[in-house]
C-alpha cells in the first residue's frame, strides 16, 4: 500500500515536473519573440554612409533653397519681373519651404507604396525640373509654380524620406549623425549663396539656374542611390495621415515650437542679402553674408548634435533657440555696417535653425521609432503656415515702418 501511495506521488511529482518544463519553454518562446522584435540600431556602420548622403541631400535641398535670398536680392534691385511686387517675390521663398511640409502625407503614402529609393528618385527629378524650368521664366507667376511648388515638392520627398531613414541607423549618437547631416544645409548654403552670387553677375540668373540644375541632379541621383532603410527591422508604422497623432501633447508642444521657431528662421535666411543692400553694401557683400549665415549653420549644427547626445536633446534646443533670439536683438538691430553685419550672420548661423537639427531626434525621443514617420508628418503640416507666410510679414513690415520692425519680429 505504502509502495502504490509513494508510486502516485512520485508520478505526480513528474507530471508537475513536465508541465513546468512545457510553461518555462512557453515563457522562453515569448522572451525570444520579443526579443526578435526589439531593434538595437547599430550606432554606425552603413549609417555614417547614409549621414553622408543625407548630408548631401540637404546640402542641395536646404542649401540651393536659401540661396533664393541671393535671387530675391537681385529680382528686387533690377525689377527682372515687370509688376511684380516685393509681397510675391516673398511668397515665392516661403512657398518653396511649406510646400515642401504639405507634401508630407503624400510622401508618406509613396514611401509605403513605392519604396524609399523610389520616393527619393521621384524628389530628385522634380528639384532638378524646378530649377531648370525657372531658367526659362518670364512672368513671376511662372517662378510660383517652378522655383515655389515644384521644388518644395522636390525637397518634401527628398528630406522627408532621407531624415526618417537616419535615426533607424543611431540611438547614442543620434544627434551628433542628425546633426552632421543637417550641416549640408549650411555648407551648402554656403556654396550656392557664393556660387549664385558670382553666377548671376558673370552668366545671369538664367544660366544660374541651369547650373543649378545639373549641380542637384548628379548629387541627389548618386544620394538616392547609395541610401539605405532599416524598414524590414524597424517596422515603422508608415501611416501617411494620423490624426491621433494630434491628440499627444508631446507633439503639440513639438508644433509650438516649429511654428514659433519658423517665422524667425525663414526671415533670417531669406532677407539678410536684401538688408545687407539697404544699409549700403553691395549685392555681392550681400551675398558674402548670407554665405555667412550659412557657414554657422554648418559649424553649429554638429556642435548642437553633440550637445544634445550629452546634455539633452531639449534641454540644448531650448537654449539655441533663446539665443538666437538675443543675438537678433543684440548684435543685428544695431548692425550698420558690414563686419558688424558678418560678425551676426555667423552667430545666428550657429544657434539659427536648431529646429530642423534637433526635431528629429527630439521627435524620435518623445514618440518612438515606430511612431516617427506618422509623427513627423503630423508636425510638418501646421508649419506650412509660418513658412508661407513670414518673409511676407517681414518685407510688409520692412516697407511700412523700416527693417526695425522685422528685427524685432524675428528677436522677439
Amino acid at each position: 500500500m505504502g509502495s502504490d501511495n509513494d508510486a502516485i506521488i512520485q508520478h505526480g511529482s513528474q507530471d508537475d515536473r513536465q508541465a513546468a518544463s512545457e510553461q518555462d519553454i512557453e515563457l522562453m518562446g515569448v522572451q525570444t519573440n520579443v526579443t526578435s522584435r526589439e531593434d538595437v540600431p547599430p550606432d554606425g556602420g552603413y549609417g555614417w554612409v547614409c549621414t553622408a548622403c543625407l548630408l548631401l541631400i540637404n546640402a542641395n535641398t536646404w542649401g540651393v533653397n536659401s540661396s533664393w535670398g541671393v535671387f530675391l536680392n537681385h529680382y528686387l534691385s533690377n525689377s527682372s519681373f515687370a509688376g511684380a511686387t516685393h509681397l510675391e517675390y516673398a511668397l515665392i521663398g516661403g512657398l518653396s519651404i511649406s510646400q515642401a511640409l504639405l507634401i508630407s502625407p503624400a510622401v508618406a503614402a509613396a514611401n509605403d507604396r513605392f519604396g524609399t529609393r523610389v520616393t527619393l528618385l521621384i524628389g530628385t527629378i522634380l528639384v532638378s525640373v524646378a530649377m531648370l524650368t525657372s531658367s526659362f521664366a518670364d512672368q513671376v507667376w511662372i517662378l510660383f509654380l517652378t522655383q515655389g511648388a515644384c521644388f518644395g515638392y522636390g525637397m518634401g520627398f527628398l528630406y522627408i524620406t532621407a531624415s526618417a531613414i537616419l535615426p533607424q541607423w543611431f540611438s547614442t549618437k543620434r544627434s551628433l549623425a542628425l546633426g552632421i547631416a543637417s550641416s549640408g544645409a549650411g555648407f551648402g548654403g554656403l556654396a550656392y549663396n557664393l556660387g549664385a552670387g558670382a553666377g548671376i553677375e558673370t552668366v545671369g540668373w538664367k544660366w544660374t539656374y541651369r547650373i543649378l540644375a545639373i549641380a542637384t541632379l548628379v548629387s541627389n541621383l548618386g544620394c538616392s542611390l547609395l541610401l539605405k532603410d532599416r524598414n524590414r527591422t524597424v517596422q515603422p508604422n508608415k501611416r501617411a495621415f494620423d490624426m491621433r497623432e494630434f491628440g499627444h501633447i508631446s507633439v503639440i508642444l513639438v508644433i509650438w515650437w516649429g511654428f514659433v521657431t519658423e517665422l524667425g528662421y525663414i526671415v533670417l535666411l531669406y532677407s539678410l542679402p536684401n538688408y545687407a543692400t539697404s544699409i549700403g553694401l553691395t549685392a555681392q557683400q550681400g551675398s558674402v553674408v548670407g554665405a555667412m549665415l550659412n557657414l554657422g549653420l554648418a559649424v553649429g549644427r554638429p556642435a548642437v548634435g553633440y550637445l544634445s547626445d550629452r546634455l539633452g536633446r531639449i534641454n540644448i534646443a531650448t537654449v539655441m533657440t533663446a539665443l538666437c533670439g538675443i543675438f537678433c536683438l543684440a548684435i543685428w538691430v544695431p548692425a550698420k555696417t558690414y563686419g558688424v553685419l558678418i560678425l551676426f550672420a555667423l552667430a545666428a548661423g550657429t544657434v539659427t535653425g536648431t529646429f530642423w537639427g534637433c526635431v528629429v531626434p527630439v521627435t524620435a525621443e518623445v514618440v518612438g521609432l515606430q511612431r516617427l514617420p506618422a509623427a513627423f508628418g503630423m508636425i510638418c503640416l501646421p508649419l506650412v503656415l509660418p513658412t508661407t507666410f513670414a518673409e511676407a510679414i517681414a518685407l510688409q513690415l520692412v516697407s511700412f515702418r523700416g527693417y526695425l520692425s522685422s528685427q524685432v519680429f524675428v528677436g522677439s
